[in-house]
C-alpha cells in the first residue's frame, strides 16, 4: 500500500509541476566562470544583470550560466561578501553564446559582514552544486542523479568527530557494520538503498581505509544514490551509490582555524587547519589539516587514538593550466567493537534484546588487544583548458590501509542443545593477529566539452580510467579465546552445560572465561600458525557521457562504460584467474516546467559486479572451478527537484525500483558444494529530502526514506525474505540551528535533531528465523555563539539516553549519552 501511495503522491505532485509552461524561450546566452581565491569559495557567487531581476549563483567550480535572454545592452555584476565587486557592460544579439570570465579579490573591509551576517543569510547547509557526481559542470536540477551533500558548516555545528555521526545526516543511509580494522574491508559499512556500502572515494578517486575516517579534512560529503557503474565502475562502489569524500583546497591567503573538542567518555581532540601562499603572486598555495584524538569507549573496556595529517598544494600556472595535489596520511588505533554474530546455522534461540538479555556495558574485549590501521591516499590533478570548450582532467592516486594487530569476534555456537537453556545464548571468541596491507593506484584521463551543434547544447565527458589493487595478508590463523555466555542464568547453571565440563579451566566466570591478556592471547596465536595470501586485480576502462539540450528546459543524458576486469586472485594459484568485460549504460531525462526552479527527472541507470570463480564439489568427490557471468543491478527513478524561494528551500523527492539478476550463491550439502547463478532481488523504496533556510538565521536539514526489499530467488534460505543488508524500512533524520542575525543576542544559536530508525531484520532465513533490532528515535541538541574569531559549541548527543544498535547478522550497541564542548578560533 505505501509503495502505491508514493506513486500516486509523485504522479499528483507531477502533474501539478507538469501543467506550468515556460513562457517562450530567447536565444541569448551568457556564460562564464567566476575565479575567487579558494576553488570551493567560488560556490554560491552572485552573478546579475544590473538594474534587472535576472540573475544566478555559481556552482562548486565557479561556473555560471544565464539563459533566455532578450537582445539589448547589459551590465553583468559579479558580487560576494568579502569580495570586491566587478562590472562589465555587455552587448547581446539574437542567437549570441557570449562567454564572460570574472576574477575578484578578498576586501579586508568586509571580513566582519562575512562572519557576522554573512551566514545568517544564505542557506549555509545547501552547497547542491558538485562536478564529482557526474564528471561535468551539471547543476542540481540538470542533473538525473539524486544525491545529498552534507557541508561542512554542519559537521561543526554539530561537532562532528567521526565519520559515522557526519552520515546521520544522509536520508537513506544507516549504519550496518562498526569499523573493524580487519585487513581489505576494515572500514564501516552502511545500508544504502538496501545495500551495503562503504566510504571509499576521496574527491571522486579510490581511498580505502581499514579503519575510521577522520572528518578534519572534509570540506563536504556526496551520497550519491543508486547504482553508479557507469562512471565508477564496480570494484568500490555498491548497487545503493557511493560515499564521495570531498576534501579542503587551498586558497590564496593566510588563515586557519585551531579547534579543540572536550566531552565525555575521555573524549579530547585538537584540529588544526592552516593556509598559507607560498610565492608572490600568490599563484602557488599551501594547506594542511591535522587532527590528534583520543576517547574511551562507554563500555567497561575500550578505546581509540588517531592522529590525521593532511597537507595540500594547488598551484596556478596561467588561465589554462592548474595543478593540485592532496595527501592524507592516518594512523588509528583501536580495540574492536564489541559485535555479537548470531549462529547462522540453527534456529535462533533468542528473536530479539529482551530475550537475549545483553547487557550493552560489557565488551568483552581488554584494553591491551588493539588493532592498528596506518593509511595514506596521494593525489595528484592537472587541469588544462583548451579553450572555452574543452578541458583536460589527468589524475593519479596512489593509496595503502594497512592492519596491524589483534582482531576478534564473538559468535554464537553450539555448546548448548536447545532443551538445555531457557535463556541466552553462549558465544566463542575466535582471535588472530592482522598483518595486512592493501595498496591502490589508479589513473584517470578525462576530456570535458561543452559546446553546442546546431541550437543543441552539449555537456560531454569521455575518459579511460585504469585501477590496481592488491593485497599482501600474512595474518595468523583464527584461534578460540574462551566462552561467553549472555543472558539471565546463573553462572553454576550455564557451567553445568557446557561440554567442556570435565576441564575446570573452561569454567565462565562472570559470563566470560577467555584470556584478555597480551601474553595469554599471543601465547595461544602462536600455536596457530600464518595464512599467506597475495591477491591482485586490475580493471581498464573506458566511458563517455552526454548531456544535450532540445531547449533549455529539456535535456537528455546518455552514458555508456566498457570495463575490463582482470584478477590474478590469490597469485600463488591459476584456478581463480578469470577476466570479464562488462557494458554499463546510464539513461536519464529531465524538465524544467519552471527554469532553474523546477525540474522533473526519470533515470535508468545499471550497476555491475564481477563475481570470483567458485570451486564445485561433486558427489563423487571430484572438484571442478565455476565461473560466472557479471552480475548487474537495473535501477528505474522517477521524481521532482526543487530549487526555490530564491534558495531558501531545496527538496528531491524520488521513487526508484532495483532489480539485481545473476547473482552467484553457493548451496552446501553433506559433502558436496554447488554454486548457481540464478540469484535476484529487488529493492523499491521513496526518499525525501529537505533543506531550508526560511528566515534568516534558521536552517534545516531533514530527511525520509522508505525501502521495501526482497530475495525473489536464489538461496532457499533466504527467498521470500527482507536481506540482512537491507537495514530497517524507514529512516528519518533532522537538523534544525537558528542563530540569531541581529540585536543583543547576535552570535547566540540553538540546535536541535535527530535520528528515527525502523526495527532492523539482522537476521531473517526460512529456517533459523528472525532477530529484530528494536526501532529507536535519538534526540541531539545543541548551543553555540560565534563571533569573527571564535566559535564556542555546546552538544548534548542522545538525550534520553536511548539504547541503540546497529547489526548485519550482528549486534553491536552504539553510544549512549553524550556530551562535547567545542573551541575554535580562527585566524
Amino acid at each position: 500500500m505505501k509503495s502505491k501511495f508514493t506513486i500516486s503522491f509523485l504522479s499528483f505532485c507531477f502533474f501539478l509541476l507538469g501543467g506550468t509552461i515556460a513562457s517562450a524561450q530567447e536565444k541569448a546566452t551568457i556564460k562564464g566562470q567566476i575565479s575567487l581565491s579558494n576553488d570551493e569559495a567560488a560556490d554560491n557567487v552572485s552573478v546579475s544583470l544590473k538594474g534587472t531581476k535576472i540573475g544566478t549563483n555559481t556552482d562548486s567550480n565557479g561556473f555560471y550560466e544565464i539563459k533566455n535572454l532578450k537582445p539589448g545592452n547589459y551590465v553583468i555584476r559579479v558580487s560576494a561578501v568579502g569580495y570586491s565587486s566587478k562590472e562589465k557592460s555587455i552587448t547581446l544579439n539574437n542567437g549570441d553564446d557570449l562567454v564572460e570570465d570574472f576574477i575578484i579579490s578578498s576586501n579586508s573591509e568586509q571580513l566582519d559582514e562575512i562572519v557576522l551576517n554573512g551566514n545568517a543569510k544564505k542557506n549555509t547547509f545547501a552547497r547542491k552544486e558538485t562536478q564529482q557526481v557526474s564528471r561535468l559542470p551539471l547543476k542540481n536540477l540538470e542533473n538525473p542523479q539524486v544525491y545529498t551533500t552534507i557541508t561542512s558548516e554542519l559537521l561543526k555545528e554539530q561537532v562532528v568527530t567521526n565519520i559515522d555521526d557526519a552520515l546521520k545526516n544522509a536520508p537513506g543511509l544507516t549504519p550496518l557494520w562498526a569499523s573493524t580494522g580487519r585487513g581489505g574491508d576494515g572500514a564501516g559499512y552502511f545500508s544504502l538503498r538496501g545495500f551495503a556500502v562503504q566510504p571509499t572515494m576521496i574527491n571522486g578517486l579510490p581511498g580505502l581505509s581499514n579503519g575510521g575516517l577522520d572528518p578534519a579534512n572534509i570540506e563536504k560529503i556526496e551520497v550519491i544514490k543508486g547504482p553508479s557503474g557507469t562512471l565508477f565502475g564496480s570494484s568500490l562502489i555498491s548497487y545503493g551509490g557511493l560515499i564521495n569524500l570531498t576534501t579542503k583546497k587551498p586558497y590564496d591567503h593566510f588563515g586557519g582555524e585551531v579547534s579543540y573538542t572536550a566531552g565525555s567518555n575521555g573524549l579530547n581532540r585538537v584540529t588544526a587547519d592552516v593556509n598559507t601562499p607560498v610565492d608572490e603572486e600568490h599563484k602557488i598555495n599551501f594547506r594542511v589539516n591535522t587532527a590528534y584524538h583520543t576517547e574511551n569507549s562507554f563500555q567497561d573496556a575500550g578505546f581509540k587514538k588517531s592522529f590525521f595529517f593532511a597537507p595540500s598544494l594547488s598551484y596556478q600556472v596561467s588561465d589554462k593550466l592548474s595543478f593540485f595535489i592532496n595527501t592524507e596520511f592516518m594512523n588509528n588505533k583501536q580495540t574492536n567493537p564489541t559485535m555479537l554474530f548470531l549462529d547462522r546455522g540453527a534456529v535462533l534461540r533468542v528473536h530479539n534484546m529482551d530475550e537475549l538479555g545483553y547487557d550493552n556495558k560489557r565488551s568483552y574485549t581488554s584494553n591491551e588487544l588493539a588493532i592498528e590501521t596506518p593509511s595514506y591516499n596521494l593525489q595528484g590533478q592537472m587541469m588544462y583548458k583548451f579553450n572555452d570548450q574543452w578541458t583536460s582532467q589527468t589524475v593519479v592516486s596512489r593509496g595503502s590501509s594497512s592492519s596491524d594487530g589483534y582482531y576478534s569476534y564473538i559468535y554464537e555456537g553450539t555448546q548448548f542443545a536447545p532443551d538445555e537453556i531457557s535463556e541466552g545464548i553462549v558465544l566463542s571468541r575466535y582471535m588472530n593477529y592482522q598483518n595486512s596491507t592493501t595498496l591502490t593506484t589508479d589513473i584517470q584521463q578525462n576530456f570535458i566539452g561543452d559546446f553546442k551543434i546546431g541550437n543543441m547544447r552539449n555537456r560531454i565527458v569521455a575518459g579511460l580510467d585504469y585501477f590496481n589493487r592488491g593485497l599482501i595478508d600474512n595474518s595468523s590463523n583464527y584461534v578460540t579465546n574462551g566462552n561467553i555466555y549472555i543472558g539471565n542464568l546463573d553462572v553454576a547453571t550455564v557451567n553445568q552445560y557446557l561440554y567442556q565440563i570435565t576441564d575446570p579451566a573452561n569454567y565462565i566466570t562472570n559470563g566470560d572465561n577467555g584470556n584478555l591478556t597480551k601474553a595469554g592471547t599471543d601465547a595461544l596465536i602462536a600455536q596457530a600458525g600464518i595464512s599467506m595470501n597475495r591477491t591482485k586485480q586490475e580493471v581498464y576502462s573506458a566511458y563517455v557521457s552526454d548531456v544535450f539540450n532540445f531547449t533549455p528546459a529539456l535535456s537528455a543524458m546518455a552514458s555508456l562504460r566498457v570495463d575490463r576486469f582482470i584478477t590474478a586472485g590469490n597469485v600463488a594459484t591459476k584456478d581463480d584467474d578469470f577476466n570479464q568485460t562488462s557494458f554499463s549504460p546510464k539513461f536519464g531525462l529531465v524538465y524544467q516546467p519552471i527554469l532553474d526552479k523546477v525540474s522533473i527527472f526519470a533515470n535508468y541507470m545499471d550497476g555491475f559486479a564481477n563475481s570470483a570463480p567458485v570451486t564445485e564439489i561433486l558427489a563423487d568427490g571430484s572438484t571442478r572451478p565455476r565461473t560466472f557471468k557479471p552480475e548487474h543491478a537495473n535501477q528505474f527513478e522517477i521524481g521532482t527537484k526543487l530549487n526555490v524561494f530564491q534558495d531558501k528551500l531545496y527538496a528531491t523527492f524520488s521513487y526508484y525500483d532495483i532489480q539485481v539478476k545473476d547473482q552467484v550463491y553457493v548451496i552446501y550439502g553433506a559433502t558436496t558444494q554447488t554454486a548457481f547463478q540464478d540469484g535476484a532481488q529487488r529493492n523499491k523504496g521513496f526518499e525525501a529530502e529537505f533543506v531550508a533556510n526560511p528566515v534568516a538565521g534558521l536552517n534545516i536539514v531533514a530527511g525520509y526514506s522508505y525501502v521495501d526489499a526482497i530475495l525473489n530467488a536464489g538461496d532457499p534460505s533466504f527467498v521470500g525474505q527482507r536481506p540482512e543488508s537491507s537495514g530497517p524500512r524507514n529512516l528519518a533524520n533532522l537538523w534544525a540551528s537558528y542563530k540569531f542575525p541581529q540585536g543583543d543576542l547576535q552570535g547566540f544559536g540553538l540546535g536541535f535533531g535527530g535520528n528515527y530508525a525502523d526495527k532492523n531484520l539482522i537476521m531473517n532465513r526460512n529456517v533459523i528465523g528472525q532477530f529484530a533490532l528494536p526501532s529507536y528515535t535519538v534526540l541531539n541538541s545543541s548551543v553555540f555563539y560565534g563571533t569573527e574569531k571564535y566559535t564556542l559549541t555546546l552538544k548534548l548527543d542522545n538525550i534520553t539516553n536511548v539504547d541503540t544498535y546497529d547489526g548485519w547478522s550482528t549486534i553491536h550497541p552504539r553510544n549512549m549519552r553524550t556530551v562535547a564542548a567545542n573551541f575554535s578560533y580562527r585566524f
